[in-house]
């Protein structure tokens, strides 16, 4: 946590990776006004909270404003899909649609990289960041494997289509079973938020929807178990086809 506006605003100007900022919800002043200047432009989410839930994270002089720095350096998707392309390789991409909690995302990153996903994708909001937990999670996964934080996942979808890779939604919708599906080539497969799923903007311009075929009377698998499964199907057709 960096707390304090003015050291928050200059955490910003060094360009540190700051994955949400709390104010305090009656704050004003001109200090206030440059903090929010210099926000203009980001993607930083930031929440209007009451003074309780700022003495919750620390008693120190917050002045009515915490931010909280990421754990690891995002990395840009349009520069990890053009680097995986010069080694000779087709990219292997997994995208986090609403995902909110850090023991899933933890537990998917750990399968990615030893899998060999070359990046995850989160969005800029409504969704988990790479925090302590998150990186305990994943036994340190995420301080190697890229973590792409996005805009959108739907705008991410549209680079990676037209960067030739086939992007795959997992969703309980889809008539075929995730078998069926040869995931040769570039690849890139969508996992929903653990409550709602893939969201129909986003399910609506991938390439295919898999289901993983349930048999219990539970509505739906958890989604890093799910995410194990798809990932690993991939891994076995390319050791096939190597």
């Amino acid at each position: 946590m960096i707390f304090g506006i003015r050291a928050v605003i200059e955490a910003i100007q060094a360009g540190k990776e700051v994955d949400k900022i709390l104010v305090k919800r009656e704050l004003q002043g001109d200090l206030v006004k440059e903090l929010f200047e210099v926000l203009k432009g980001t993607e930083i989410p930031v929440q209007r909270v009451p003074q309780e839930r700022l003495d919750r994270h620390t008693r120190k002089n917050h002045q009515g404003v915490i931010a909280f720095v990421s754990a690891v350096t995002y990395q840009k998707l349009e520069d990890i899909i053009p680097f995986v392309y010069e080694q000779g390789k087709d990219p292997f991409i997994v995208l986090l649609d609403g995902v909110t909690d850090v023991r899933n995302f933890g537990a998917i990153a750990r399968t990615c990289e030893c899998a060999g996903v070359d990046a995850i994708v989160i969005p800029a909001k409504g969704s988990v960041t790479v925090n302590a937990d998150a990186v305990k999670t994943s036994a340190g996964a995420l301080h190697v494997l890229p973590v792409c934080k996005e805009k959108s996942i739907n705008q991410a979808i549209r680079f990676l289509q037209q960067s030739g890779v086939k992007v795959y939604a997992a969703s309980e919708k889809a008539a075929e079973n995730y078998t069926n599906i040869k995931y040769d080539g570039p690849v890139a497969i969508v996992m929903g938020a653990e409550d709602t799923g893939v969201s129909m903007d986003n399910l609506r311009i991938c390439d295919a929807m898999v289901k993983i075929p349930q048999f219990g009377t539970i509505g739906s698998l958890n989604v890093s178990v799910a995410s194990s499964i798809l990932v690993y199907e991939v891994v076995r057709q390319r050791m096939l086809n190597s």
